[in-house]
């Protein structure tokens, strides 16, 4: 059998980026931690290399705790973990991620400069190599002229693309970002969308952990879903949520005639205009029936389940079987 092709760090070429199966992390609570909690149940999925993959969940659904244990920062209880085909408690592969944790803490005295540079000795760069890193990272998340100001005095989207630069700064292979854009405005979160999108260009490995949905469907080639520490779905967006028709919605600013009247009691005020859903199948009689009213018909469009209406129905779900078990337990 030909071995993997490898780089020069020794690290194989071929197979998934990430790769998890059966990972299983319990935690011990209660006065006398007699109690066992599970965080994380069975985890089995791959990151394939070069894709964006979208961690979805809500808080305590078991995405941090998934993280951790890729970046071998606390320990399974059972499973394995491989990332770009070595396991996570291989020290040296660390080289070749990026990691941006949910809530980064750093030394508020230091600088922007002074920290890049800090995190860039670790990688055994050069004086003149860093100074061009640390400006360059600066420049791609929009603090080039807050370099020199201490941390201390930068708002929390600012710290955030701080954490985003220290990630990126010795251009890993895989990068694994933990709510990146919590903190940041508007403008910030596009410099991060675009940043992912620019390591996905290159070729890099994009992981990111987020309960903002939109971000995930303008990003992601694929998402994964996870409620109460279980794995529900894995796919591209469109895959997750099915293309199934949920009806037909229709744009119209009302007439004068016939019928009108009728025909308003039964769609939505959205200032001057107004919408109505209906199955597929009524749609040509109900676009009849507003022509003959004198409406002014401005769209019509599909109704089709979005990722945050999946989101909310595992959430519930998940609410509802916790909530059973509870009452089970009494």
């Amino acid at each position: 059998m030909t071995a993997a092709r490898r780089n020069a760090n020794n690290t194989p070429m071929t197979g998934p980026a990430i790769e998890t199966e059966g990972l299983t992390k319990d935690y011990t609570t209660g006065f006398w931690l007699a109690k066992k909690k599970r965080s994380l149940d069975n985890l089995t999925m791959q990151v394939e290399r070069g894709e964006v993959f979208g961690f979805l969940g809500p808080n305590g659904a078991g995405k941090t705790t998934t993280i951790k244990l890729l970046m071998g920062l606390t320990f399974p209880s059972a499973g394995t973990a491989r990332i770009l085909g070595r396991p996570v408690s291989d020290v040296g592969m660390h080289n070749e991620i990026g990691y941006l944790p949910e809530q980064p803490y750093f030394y508020d005295y230091l600088t922007a400069c002074e920290l890049l540079d800090y995190f860039a000795r670790f990688h055994g760069y050069g004086a003149a190599e860093r100074r061009e890193r640390v400006e360059r990272m600066l420049k791609k998340v929009g603090l080039e002229t807050a370099g020199k100001i201490q941390l201390r005095k930068y708002s929390k989207g600012m710290l955030q693309r701080v954490g985003v630069a220290q990630a990126i700064l010795h251009d890993p292979q895989v990068v694994i970002l933990d709510e990146p854009m919590s903190g940041l405005d508007p403008l910030g979160r596009r410099e991060v969308r675009d940043i992912i999108l620019e390591l996905k260009r290159a070729g890099r490995t994009v992981l990111f952990s987020t309960h903002i949905l939109g971000d995930a469907e303008m990003l992601c080639d694929r998402v994964g879903v996870i409620a109460g520490g279980k794995l529900r779905g894995v796919g591209a967006p469109k895959e997750i949520v099915g293309v199934q028709s949920h009806g037909m919605e229709i744009l119209f600013e009302p007439g004068s005639g016939a019928g009108a009247a009728g025909i308003l009691e039964k769609a939505v005020r959205m200032g001057e205009r107004y919408r109505i859903e209906v199955a597929e199948g009524e749609l040509y009689g109900a676009i009849e029936q507003l022509r003959a009213a004198g409406a002014k018909i401005l769209s019509v469009v599909q109704v089709r389940q979005t990722l945050e209406d999946y989101f909310l129905e595992l959430i519930g779900a998940e609410q509802a079987r916790t909530s059973a078990v509870e009452v089970g337990e009494k």
